[in-house]
């Protein structure tokens, strides 16, 4: 196989702050290069919507799943984590001092409940829009934000880290954050700073071998310097996201996010799903010394539907 290019070096000596040199929303397959002209691909998000996304990194949705459809993805998040055979499996991250379930991996493959949510046409349609082609699913996962001190997610770009360590080559990657509780200002929601999708940021430091066994529980690897993250939230601002179960952000896979502690008594969980071009598939990692375990970072590049 032929070497494929850096386009974003990173887990080096110096942290280095590049230019984004791919587009947020991509032309469809084979009707421009990669300069972000061209037909887009149809889909359920309007022009000014998608707009927006291009322009700020993500998008909401106030109602991507009825509440019906939400009584039914709790009841089987509930399931997944009562039940023993999956707390015991390496899918499933475990909150070290509370040893609540935190997350589970791979979730569309150990529950057909949200396999068929990843195949609704609400959901791999706006994927596709976005990205210009079929997709595959990268990683998906349930989390869960118990009250009373569930710990949040550090400040990154996804892609720093899918890039590092499980080898994706462009960002041509976005993920949907689907709530499946009320997402309050004060329950540890998702934040992000709008427009810093537009800026790579490459870390330093180095990968440890195994990497992933700590980092999906606190991550450190792929960590931006506080003076960093200071200056990218003095130009773009930090964002929180509210909203009723049942609704949706949608974000580029560079987006600068993490979450705060939930110390409240309202839990928080939503349902996570990463959707990658099927013409950006994995190849070797950028900046790590093995690849990521496959619930972590898929190698089966099969199209959604």
């Amino acid at each position: 196989m032929a070497a494929v290019t850096d386009l974003y070096p990173t887990r080096g000596t110096h942290e280095a702050a590049v230019p984004r040199r791919d587009p947020v929303v991509w032309p469809g397959s084979g009707s421009a290069s990669a300069s972000g002209s061209g037909s887009r691909t149809p889909g359920p998000i309007d022009a000014a919507a998608l707009a927006g996304y291009e322009r700020d990194g993500f998008l909401t949705v106030d109602e991507m799943i009825t509440p019906g459809e939400v009584q039914v993805l709790r009841a089987e998040l509930d399931r997944l984590i009562a039940d023993p055979a999956v707390r015991a499996d390496e899918r499933a991250v475990v909150e070290p001092h509370s040893q609540d379930v935190r997350s589970v991996f791979e979730v569309h493959r150990i529950s057909d409940v949200f396999a068929r949510l990843v195949r609704d046409p609400r959901v791999v349609g706006r994927a596709r829009q976005i990205l210009g082609s079929d997709v595959y699913v990268h990683q998906s996962r349930v989390n869960v934000k118990p009250g009373f001190g569930a710990s949040g997610f550090y400040w990154h770009s996804d892609f720093e880290t899918w890039h590092a360590e499980d080898g994706l080559p462009r960002m041509r990657t976005v993920s949907v954050s689907i709530a499946l509780t009320e997402n309050l200002d004060t329950n540890g929601g998702l934040m992000i700073m709008p427009g810093s999708h537009r800026t790579f940021l490459g870390c330093a430091g180095v990968t440890p071998q195994d990497n992933y066994k700590r980092s999906l529980r606190m991550q450190e690897a792929g960590t931006p310097s506080d003076s960093a993250l200071a200056a990218l939230a003095g130009r773009h601002g930090i964002r929180l996201f509210t909203g009723p179960a049942g609704s949706a952000t949608w974000f580029d896979c560079n987006c600068m996010h993490g979450s705060g502690d939930n110390i409240t008594p309202f839990p928080r969980s939503n349902v996570f799903i990463v959707f990658n071009s099927v013409e950006n598939t994995a190849v070797d990692p950028f900046a790590a010394p093995s690849r990521r375990p496959e619930f972590v970072g898929a190698r089966d590049f099969t199209p959604v539907g």
